[in-house]
């Protein structure tokens, strides 16, 4: 479907990181209508995905040619607590927008992650067979099958370790090492046996908007290019700080922070953009470019807390 100022997009979950970078793509070109449960924007509208009747009863009146599903508990220590409501958001939700997509002839975007698969590979491609470990994944990996079988016109992207979103939005591991430097922590104590592929939120939503127009839907891993583990991110975010004489990163195991990431995760999340390579729409850039196009988007901010 071409885009145009004519198109109507409704977006869910869309007051998170990657929503903003979404959000931001998308209205120049298009009439959004953006919700979330929390409406921490004055562009947002409040919206939950796992009750049916009044998120249908906004999706019908404003009759959209394509929907994107970014609803989603990630917190996997949460998740893992509070079973019930992670199913009712992450599976339910997701079966929800697919119904809704389905009765109005919808387009439909779903984004998954690279935690379905149980980390017993090194790579992961688009075909390999997810085996979901903590409940999160397994909710997310829910909400892969039950779009498949329900809609012809969707995409699943699949991302891996997200960046982006700001100090402010962003609750991944960039901003909880960015938050140990504003408070003066002169040394860090980082994993190196957990592996994976980053993932920019404005590359991804840049990406996003390009595919869905070509109309080849499917699923696809959607991630930068390159991998790594958490320590070598944490090595190039102080390089790209300039902090490096300053700071001292330990390398520690997973066992070192078993109390406070105790939720089940994979040795390896490191997926391969194989279909979008093969079908010439990869637009995912390395992983290092990404990362210091978004360290100079919030360095003013670091240096104003710091």
């Amino acid at each position: 479907m071409k885009i145009t100022r004519d198109t109507k997009v409704f977006i869910t979950g869309c007051g998170g990181m990657l929503g903003k970078a979404v959000y931001e793509r998308f209205s120049p070109h298009c009439q959004v209508l953006a919700t979330d449960i929390d409406v921490n924007e004055q562009w947002l509208e409040y919206g939950d995905v796992a009750d049916f009747q009044k998120i249908s009863e906004k999706a019908l009146k404003f009759e959209p040619d394509l929907i994107i599903n970014l609803a989603a508990l990630t917190d996997l220590e949460y998740c893992e607590k509070n079973p019930e409501i992670t199913w009712k958001t992450n599976a339910l939700g997701a079966e929800n927008m697919a119904l809704i997509s389905k009765r109005l002839d919808a387009a439909h975007i779903y984004i998954s992650t690279a935690g379905v698969f149980d980390g017993q590979k090194e790579y992961y491609n688009d075909f390999d067979q997810p085996k979901p470990m903590s409940i999160y994944a397994k909710s997310k990996y829910y909400g892969e099958v039950i779009i498949e079988k329900m809609l012809d016109n969707y995409f699943i992207f699949r991302a891996g370790w997200m960046m982006g979103g700001g100090c402010d939005k962003d609750k991944k591991f960039i901003n909880k090492i960015f938050k140990q430097i504003q408070d003066g922590k002169k040394e860090l104590f980082v994993v190196e046996d957990k592996l994976g592929t980053p993932t920019y939120t404005v590359n991804f939503a840049e990406s996003m908007f390009a595919i869905m127009q070509t109309e080849l839907f499917g699923l696809y891993n959607m991630v930068c290019e390159g991998s790594c583990s958490r320590y070598d991110v944490a090595v190039e975010l102080i390089r790209l700080l300039g902090l490096e004489k300053k700071i001292r990163i330990n390398i520690v195991d997973s066992d070192y922070f078993k109390d406070e990431y105790s939720a089940p995760r994979p040795h390896s999340e490191k997926l391969q953009n194989l279909k979008l390579s093969s079908r010439g729409i990869n637009y995912m850039k390395d992983w290092k470019e990404c990362l210091a196009d978004y360290v100079e988007s919030i360095r003013p901010h670091l240096k104003a807390e710091s």
